[in-house]
């Protein structure tokens, strides 16, 4: 049952476009049955359902897209050259579909000096902030923004340079969140 849960969840969470671990959990619950949600499958659990599904369901449409959005990841970040970006998420990682927003991480203490940059390029935005989880008891909102930009929904998180913050953990394994620099997100573009 775990493992049927794993799958629907994956199907649901390609098919509806959301990342959004615990909402595709429970729906596949409802949708299988499950009565006992205390046997509900991992993060990671899921994450391996998602990648079978997308090479069973999804093997052609999903390697372009994927490569589409890194593409556009190593634009914006060349753009954000100057705030140290990282690219974090299903887009490193491989799993980003159609529906997925490219994540950044920037470094500044002027949160606002990133809105000016959009501004002057004249891409519209909306602030965002983005609660994280930085260790087991500590969760923190962080301010951001959400564009579009090459046709590819763009979402960066504004991390202080003035105080040490530890990298965010991953809501797939709750480890330290992988995150690449502009030259390996270059060798993941020139790499296919």
């Amino acid at each position: 049952m775990r493992q049927r849960l794993a799958q629907e969840a994956a199907r649901i969470m390609v098919e509806s476009g959301s990342h959004d671990f615990l909402l595709a959990k429970r729906k596949a619950a409802a949708h299988l049955g499950a009565q006992d949600t205390r046997q509900l499958p991992s993060n990671q659990e899921i994450e391996q359902a998602l990648i079978e599904y997308q090479r069973l369901f999804r093997s052609t449409t999903q390697p372009q897209a994927l490569r589409e959005l890194r593409q556009a990841a190593l634009r914006a970040m060349e753009f954000f050259n100057g705030y140290e970006p990282r690219l974090v998420g299903p887009v490193l990682s491989g799993t980003a579909d159609i529906h997925t927003p490219i994540t950044l991480h920037l470094s500044s203490d002027t949160p606002e000096d990133i809105g000016f940059a959009l501004m002057e390029q004249h891409i519209p935005y909306e602030p965002l902030d983005k609660h994280l989880r930085l260790s087991l008891e500590a969760h923190e909102s962080f301010p951001g923004y959400r564009f579009i930009a090459d046709g590819a929904p763009i979402e960066v998180i504004i991390f202080p340079i003035s105080r040490r913050v530890p990298i965010p953990l991953s809501p797939i394994d709750g480890k330290p969140m992988q995150r690449a620099n502009l030259a390996a997100v270059q060798a993941l573009v020139n790499d296919r």
